[in-house]
């Protein structure tokens, strides 16, 4: 058992958060920089490569996403060029949406450098202590998911409630 945790610095969500600034800098400055996109739009890119044509929803929830973040990106996406939106034969309501010829070019350009960047960071640690970290990764994941199952929280209210966004508790009506 570790210990407790006694400052920010020593909270696993903190840490990862710190890595994924340090060295997602780098994938975010390629695909801003160099192509253009977003890491959003980065994102929603590699799963269509990855899985193929899909649903707005089914995109949102593979990229672990909202809907309103997903369908801004895809609307930025589709006026880049690099996304196509394909009414679904038999209800005209329901889109598909998959690369275009110019959106599987740039995944194709840009997979391999963010592969670098990943092998890279990996490079810290030899093979065995990869693969620790690679299935540590996996039980973290499967708790974290086992955890928003099984948690009752408030919803977020972002900016409902004016300029400061958080209200007292004695003023929140039931």
């Amino acid at each position: 058992m570790t210990a407790p945790p006694r400052s920010l610095d020593d909270l696993l969500l903190y840490r990862l958060s710190r890595l994924v600034g340090v060295a997602g800098g780098m994938v975010i400055r390629l695909c801003e920089g160099r192509f253009g996109i977003t890491r959003r739009e980065w994102r929603l890119i590699a799963v269509l490569a990855s899985r193929g044509e899909l649903g707005s929803s089914q995109l949102a929830e593979h990229a672990q996403l909202d809907r309103a973040r997903t369908s801004k990106a895809v609307g930025s996406l589709v006026q880049k060029q690099l996304v196509s939106r394909v009414a679904r034969v038999g209800d005209r309501r329901q889109v598909l949406l998959g690369l275009t010829e110019s959106g599987q070019a740039l995944y194709e350009e840009l997979f391999p450098l963010v592969t670098k960047i990943n092998a890279e960071l990996m490079g810290a640690l030899n093979k065995e202590d990869a693969a620790r970290l690679d299935e540590s990764l996996h039980c973290l994941q499967a708790r974290a998911e086992h955890m928003v199952e099984e948690a009752v929280l408030p919803k977020a209210d972002r900016g409902r409630r004016g300029a400061g966004g958080v209200s007292p508790p004695s003023s929140r009506s039931p």
